[in-house]
């Protein structure tokens, strides 16, 4: 469930958005959000098992602050309804209408059908719907995209190279399509270096973050229901979420696109930049490349739309001590929010992503920083205790 919840649109249309913004240079930014992500997804997880529970717990038990807690729970219910609900739909509901014509009426009865299909039947049916589609998903992903990838083998290191210079504007990054130099030292001043750089680290960044959700402390709400006493386990286990999710997925979808050179068409937005890419690198009709590519996003929009339900459930059964007529309000709501959300605009879908997850991470981080030294305590003395 926590991986479903993960890997969602952001690892196609997120990763596309950053490279629109900041160039090859944001997939680097992304890469060092993901390896300080899996420290984050560890020490949260860590803390979600000791104290039996998402932030709001450890943030109510652990640092003494029931307001924090409360607080918590709120933007993780906010954002439930807006980056894990709203945004998905709507960034499936614009591709959808990109590659198949289907208006975004259409697209949202089909969503919220199946999905109202799926919640009532509680906690179980949604982790055996993520259990069956997650894997299958993602599979077919990373077997298209490495086709993908691999059909412009001949240009990998010197993609890898402009990957790495963009990432400290210093290379082709903001938007030359000659591509007659990789990095260009003499032709870009010193405002301009700054920019590329400030650009690729803000998109790369906040994208990655978006992806994985490492630091936001959605993964400790799922966590907490693994049967384990042993939260250093369940760490290490969870950080494998943040490494698959952006290390391995979002980077066949940096790499492909930026292989294809689609990232700097300016007809180009969103999914459709990815699709761009996947029709120019695998072998087949343009039509089934897009057909792929869509499959792959249906599924990972609507297991993660499954996910983040199960993440605002528990936070409203913590809001109003476990009130079940409440929790079933707020589940209709949450249907109905996944029918609104096809009819976001792109922009409006990120900015509120952005927005949500900051609101969700400041308080989590900051119990992260309070509660740190226990979790180096514990995980030291658990290392020694296995030697």
């Amino acid at each position: 469930t926590a991986l479903a919840a993960t890997v969602g649109t952001g690892n196609i249309t997120g990763v596309a958005a950053a490279l629109a913004i900041g160039g090859p240079g944001a997939v680097f930014w992304m890469w060092a959000a993901a390896f300080l992500g899996m420290a984050l997804a560890y020490t949260e997880v860590y803390l979600g098992i000791l104290y039996g529970g998402g932030p709001y717990v450890y943030l109510e038990n652990g640092v003494g602050s029931c307001f924090a807690g409360k607080c918590y729970a709120l933007f993780c219910v906010l954002a439930s309804l807006g980056m894990g609900c709203m945004v998905q739909a709507g960034a499936l509901a614009d591709s959808l209408r990109y590659a198949a014509s289907l208006p975004p009426l259409g697209t949202g009865i089909i969503l919220a059908v199946l999905t109202a299909v799926v919640l009532f039947g509680g906690a179980k049916r949604i982790g055996w719907t993520a259990s069956v589609l997650v894997p299958v998903s993602a599979g077919l992903y990373l077997l298209a995209g490495g086709i993908a990838v691999f059909s412009f083998y001949d240009q990998i290191p010197e993609v890898l190279v402009k990957i790495v210079g963009g990432a400290f504007g210093l290379a082709d990054n903001a938007g030359q399509t000659d591509g007659s130099s990789i990095l260009n030292f003499s032709g870009i001043s010193g405002g301009m270096t700054g920019y590329g750089m400030a650009a690729a680290i803000r998109s790369g960044v906040s994208r990655g973050v978006f992806s994985n959700e490492a630091g936001l402390g959605s993964a400790p709400i799922a966590a907490a229901a693994a049967v384990t006493k042993e939260p250093v386990r369940q760490g290490l286990v969870s950080m494998t979420g943040t490494f698959i999710d952006t290390i391995i997925i979002c980077t066949m979808t940096g790499i492909s696109v930026v292989l294809a050179g689609t990232w700097n068409d300016p007809n180009l937005e969103g999914v459709e930049i990815t699709m761009a890419a996947f029709q120019k690198g695998l072998p087949f009709a343009p039509a089934v490349a897009s057909f792929i590519l869509m499959l792959c996003l249906v599924f990972f929009a609507f297991t993660t739309i499954l996910g983040w339900n199960y993440y605002g459930e528990r936070c409203m059964e913590y809001l109003f001590n476990r009130n079940k007529k409440v929790v079933m309000t707020y589940r209709w709501l949450y249907i109905l929010a996944v029918f609104i959300g096809p009819y976001m605009t792109v922009a409006a879908v990120w900015n509120i992503a952005d927005i949500f997850n900051a609101l969700m991470a400041l308080p989590n981080l900051i119990a992260l920083l309070v509660l740190s030294n226990v979790v180096v305590k514990e995980t030291k003395d658990y290392f020694a205790r296995m030697k």
